[in-house]
C-alpha cells in the first residue's frame, strides 16, 4: 500500500510566539496509511511541547463524521466530564478537527473532512 498523507511539523503554518525546533521540523506531525476501505492507521512523532508520552496514553481513537453537526455532537458527548485539548475548529489541512481526553483517559480525535 501507499501512505495517503504525510505531513511534517515544518508543513504547519507559523504560530505567533512559537517556533518549531530544527530537530523537530522533519519529524512526522501526521501520517495516514489505509489498511482497508474503512480502516486507516495513523501516526505521528512526539512533539515534546505537546506533553510527555506515557505508555498506555500513546494511542488515540479517531472518529470521522459525515458532517459538521455530527462532529460537534460526537465531540461534545465525548468531552463531557473530560478535558478538551484542542477545540473543534477549521484547520490548515482543510478539516474541521478537535482533540480531547475523555473521563476515562482515552484520547479522541474527531474530524469532519470537508472534502
Amino acid at each position: 500500500g501507499e501512505f495517503r498523507q504525510i505531513t511534517r511539523f515544518s508543513d504547519m503554518p507559523p504560530i505567533p510566539g512559537q517556533q518549531i525546533p530544527e530537530d523537530l521540523k522533519n519529524k512526522i506531525m501526521h501520517m495516514s496509511f489505509p489498511l482497508s476501505e474503512e480502516t486507516i492507521l495513523m501516526g505521528s512523532d512526539n512533539n515534546p511541547s505537546m506533553g510527555e508520552v506515557k505508555t498506555g496514553q500513546n494511542l488515540s481513537i479517531s472518529v470521522s463524521t459525515a458532517n459538521k453537526a455530527e462532529a460537534d455532537r460526537v465531540f461534545n458527548a465525548l468531552a463531557e466530564g473530560g478535558q478538551v485539548t484542542m477545540p473543534l475548529s477549521d484547520t490548515f489541512w482543510g478539516s474541521y478537527f478537535g482533540m480531547l481526553v475523555d473521563p476515562y483517559g482515552f484520547i479522541w480525535l474527531v474530524e469532519w473532512a470537508k472534502k
